[in-house]
């Protein structure tokens, strides 16, 4: 989206791989030689990659460096722990300072790609011109289809959802949809049978239709409640990748709202 054919783009993390719970193996180390940025989501959310980056010792790459990204800076926080949230200290653990999953508010998108930008303007100034024209057109095309998905979900706004993990504050948020409480609440841990007996309760009372769920996430509990209240599981895209059909940032919403959006019309019927 930013620098288009300038520059080959790799991931660290494979695509359907739980970034949460990644561990970054030796040949990980390899896939930073020769990088000239490093684009990070902060928060904790990766925080294994401060030790692949100390180990690779390129101080360009490292925080403070020309070509250092964390993505997280300037975009307005959700579920923020204190006040505020100190640029020093914003790769603790994930969730420890605030939800990381800020990416899935598509408008988030013109912060994300400014720091991208402006990183890459500084390790590759030659190329200003382009990287801003790529952004630009981007950013006019992601425009046009924010306003297709809100269409497509304004039927079902306020609209409320039972979650596996505590993934989807952001797009909530953007969608106006309400996210009245989540499967997992600690992470990795399986939630206890008076857990699953508190939410089937809590499905029942507010006639909740849909449990949203991710591909990597277990499934055994959301199967449970679908089957103990009648409501649905949905399998909804955390990140590009995550799901065949999210094969870019633009593919991920329209992966996500269209698949939400089908859900809630038939519980509605």
């Amino acid at each position: 989206a930013v620098v288009g054919d300038l520059a080959q783009v790799e991931t660290i993390i494979p695509p359907a791989a739980d970034p949460e719970a990644f561990e970054p193996r030796p040949s990980d180390l390899a896939r930073l030689k020769g990088a000239s940025v490093v684009i990070r989501v902060g928060l904790g959310y990766d925080h294994w990659l401060d030790k692949l980056l100390s180990m690779h010792g390129d101080a360009a790459i490292n925080r403070g460096g020309a070509g250092y990204v964390d993505a997280s800076i300037g975009i307005p926080l959700l579920e923020v722990k204190g006040s505020s949230v100190d640029p020093a200290t914003r790769d603790g653990h994930a969730h420890g300072l605030a939800n990381p999953h800020y990416w899935l508010d598509p408008a988030n998108a013109e912060i994300i790609t400014g720091g991208i930008a402006e990183a890459g303007i500084r390790v590759a100034p030659e190329a200003a011109a382009k990287i801003i024209a790529n952004r630009d057109a981007f950013l006019d095309r992601l425009k046009a289809d924010l306003v297709e998905w809100e269409q497509l979900l304004a039927p079902h706004r306020a609209a409320r959802l039972i979650a596996y993990h505590n993934t989807w504050p952001y797009f909530a948020r953007r969608f106006r949809l309400n996210i009245v409480d989540v499967i997992e609440i600690k992470e990795g841990v399986t939630p206890s049978p008076a857990r699953l007996a508190k939410l089937a309760a809590t499905i029942r009372e507010q006639k909740i239709r849909v449990i949203v769920h991710e591909p990597f996430e277990p499934e055994d509990a959301p199967q449970l409640l679908a089957r103990r209240t009648g409501a649905v599981v949905v399998k909804l895209a955390p990140s590009v990748g995550s799901v065949p059909a999210a094969t870019d940032f633009r593919a991920l919403f329209d992966y996500n709202v269209a698949t939400l959006a089908r859900a809630l019309s038939a519980a509605s019927n």
